[in-house]
């Protein structure tokens, strides 16, 4: 999942101080999350810090990376805070030295597994779900594992030939992350795969374009997609369900950061304090539809509420330099090659 290609910026959104002081100080965020979505979350921050401005790029997550690494290697200052569902990109700016610790109020409490030293930290819970197109389920139960997964491709032959629909990982980070979790997690994952090739399946880069054939019944099932769209979807089209698979659900996040070079670090570490804030994370789960992290926040959309529905089947990826592993591009491409082949045999 490492840097992707550059692509045209998109214009800044400047959001003025709520006190009118139009020489209030400026928070400078690099995000990937779309603008539209983080307009609640600046919004809160705002309500509460109403002396600050904000400056927010909404960038693709190797931009977020590239542009931290070039302007500290250039002696310039960058983001006061960095936020970024590219885990391993993220693991390294602070492996790397390009994040600074920020030492919060909730950082005793947050969970081991989403604080990598005070210095990244895990804001969201999202799982990789299947997701169905309910229609075509009708009298049946859609698969549940994947063993059901495949036991569904096999019984259902022909009549769901190019109806699959799944990451294509070489383009999509997230996907690349799940199947690299979904190796280290079951062993007879390339049974899975193998189901999917002989059953055509079809690869795309992003949520939306699978999600959208699942909802009009172009495909049956989508695999390994990310919860929070996911829910996003099922919740204004109805045909679509969502199952999180009883054998394991892998479960991502994405991580923020107060960058070594930050022009107001104080100001990162506000936003940071506000994301992991009880307000924040209800935000989050609430109004943006992506599952809060923290330990003090229950609710339908909260790791909580999930963790005490499922316990053990949850599998969320550790914020760690184990991250880092797949950005050795032999390892990585080996994984791309042996998912290539396996998809190839029919």
């Amino acid at each position: 999942m490492g840097a992707a290609p550059t692509a045209a910026l998109a214009t800044p959104v400047f959001f003025p101080a709520v006190s009118g002081d139009e020489h209030a100080p400026i928070l400078k965020v690099y995000s990937s999350l779309d603008e539209h979505l983080a307009r609640p979350m600046i919004e809160g921050f705002q309500r509460a810090n109403p002396d600050v401005a904000v400056d927010y790029e909404d960038m693709l997550t190797g931009e977020i990376y590239d542009r931290i690494v070039k302007e500290t290697d250039a002696g310039e200052k960058t983001a006061d805070f960095a936020f970024s569902s590219a885990m391993d990109l993220q693991v390294k700016l602070s492996n790397d030295v390009y994040a600074q610790r920020s030492d919060l109020a909730m950082s005793p409490r947050w969970p081991a597994w989403a604080n990598w030293r005070n210095t990244a930290y895990a804001l969201t819970f999202e799982p990789a779900v299947f997701v169905y197109h309910k229609p075509s389920f009708t009298g049946r139960k859609p698969p549940e594992t994947r063993a059901e997964f495949v036991s569904y491709l096999k019984e259902m032959g022909d009549g769901v030939f190019g109806r699959i629909g799944t990451y294509d990982i070489e383009r999509s980070g997230v996907g690349f992350l799940f199947m690299a979790r979904d190796q280290e997690q079951f062993g007879d994952i390339w049974t899975v795969i193998q189901a999917m090739g002989r059953a055509g399946v079809k690869l795309y880069s992003t949520s939306q374009a699978i999600l959208e054939r699942v909802a009009d019944g172009r495909f049956t099932i989508g695999y390994n997609i990310l919860g929070s769209y996911a829910a996003d979807w099922a919740a204004r089209h109805p045909d679509v369900g969502i199952v999180l698979p009883k054998d394991y659900t892998v479960v991502m996040s994405r991580i923020g950061l107060v960058p070594q070079a930050a022009a107001r670090p104080d100001l990162g570490r506000r936003y940071l304090e506000f994301f992991m804030s009880r307000e924040g994370q209800q935000t989050l789960a609430t109004q943006l539809q992506i599952p809060a992290v923290s330990p003090d926040v229950a609710g339908d959309n909260t790791a909580v509420t999930m963790q005490a529905l499922l316990g053990a089947q949850l599998k969320p990826v550790p914020v760690s330099p184990g991250l880092m592993v797949y950005l050795d591009q032999v390892k990585r491409a080996r994984l791309i090659a042996r998912w290539n082949e396996a998809l190839r045999l029919q």
